[in-house]
Formats: structure tokens, sequence, C-alpha cells
């Protein structure tokens, strides 16, 4: 990140403004967490399992001006070490920082073999098919979320978002880490999937 280069989230009058994206997107879940507009009795605690739900409660996340519940399933079953693939080809969709479902609809959809979101875009759990690969910015979300909580492996987690034609982003869920990686190289790959409030 540039220095002079800010992450900023608005909703309604509040604006939120750092060159850590990491505080913003802390302190844009608590506000948006202030008042959520599900029944509070019936929403699990962070790193809970929600019962029919596919998994455990990630946390509200902001979205892109749309919140929604992030779920996370657990066990051996939802997570896999795979290469994000399309080496050498840049794809005009999965370039979102915030929509990792339309990033893997769009990868999934793609002439080129992307096994990450193909994973996920196959992945079940209590009914529900409609899982994804995070995009960077759920990732960094779920790291501030869950980061403590043993859900994720401690290592590096393949994200839905695109860097260039040979890389893609990831975030290591040991240190907070985001990097870039080449498109080939395995890394480990877990499904969430979006609650809409």
């Amino acid at each position: 990140m540039q220095a002079n280069q800010l992450t900023t989230y608005t909703r309604g009058g509040l604006m939120i403004s750092s060159p850590d994206e990491s505080v913003v997107l802390k302190l844009a879940s608590l506000a948006i967490g202030v008042a959520p507009a599900v029944v509070a009795g019936n929403v699990p605690a962070i790193g809970e399992i929600w019962p029919g739900e596919g998994g455990v409660n990630g946390g509200l996340f902001p979205g892109d001006g749309k919140p929604y519940y992030l779920i996370v399933p657990t066990g051996a079953d939802a997570e896999s070490e795979l290469e994000w693939g399309g080496r050498g080809n840049e794809l005009n969709g999965a370039r979102s920082q915030w929509d990792g479902h339309s990033n893997t609809v769009d990868l999934v959809g793609s002439e080129d073999t992307h096994p990450a979101a193909q994973f996920c875009a196959e992945f079940e759990r209590d009914g529900h098919n409609d899982f994804h690969l995070m995009s960077r910015r759920e990732a960094s979300f779920l790291e501030i979320t869950l980061g403590d909580n043993d859900v994720f492996s401690k290592s590096w987690h393949w994200t839905s978002s695109q860097f260039s034609a040979n890389s893609a982003f990831c975030l290591d869920f040991g240190a907070g880490w985001i990097d870039d990686y080449g498109k080939r190289t395995e890394r480990l790959v877990r499904p969430v999937r979006r609650k809409f409030i």
C-alpha cells in the first residue's frame, strides 16, 4: 500500500478512513454489529455453529454496501490444498476485492480450470450448495473475526481475487499477511457462504 493511500468505509453518516485496512474492517464490522437487522437471539456468537446454515458464524461482513453474515464450514472435508488455476490468463471477472461469490461464478464459468473455486462451488453442507471461494476482503475480515478461534489452519489460503494473469491473492491465517502467489501454487482452500440480513 502506498503511504498516502487510505481505505475508506462509508455507510449513512458514518465514514471510517485509515491507511490500515484491517482497522477499517474491524471498526466497520463493529459499527454494523451495533444494530443488526436480525433478532440477536437468533444469531449465534462469532465462531459458534449456526444450526442449519452450514458452518460457524464468521461475523457480519459489511460487503460492498450490502451486509451479510459469512458462514464458514468446519471439518476435514471443508478444506483442501489446491492450485488457483488459469495461470497465464487474466480474466475480466474475478477482480472484485469484496464479492467472492461473483468472483467464484466467473472462475467456474471460464474456459480455464480453477480447482480452488471449483472445490468451493461444489461444496455442500446442511442442504446449502451456495458456497464460494472468499474474496480478499472477506478473507481479511474472517482473519480478524475468527483468527484466534482455530477455525482456519494457520497457513496461507487462496482468495478468489485475481492479482494478475499469473497470480492471485492469498491470506496467511497465521500472521494476517496478504500477498499474491503464482496461480499454480497449491494453497489451502476453504469455502464460505453468505447469509444476508
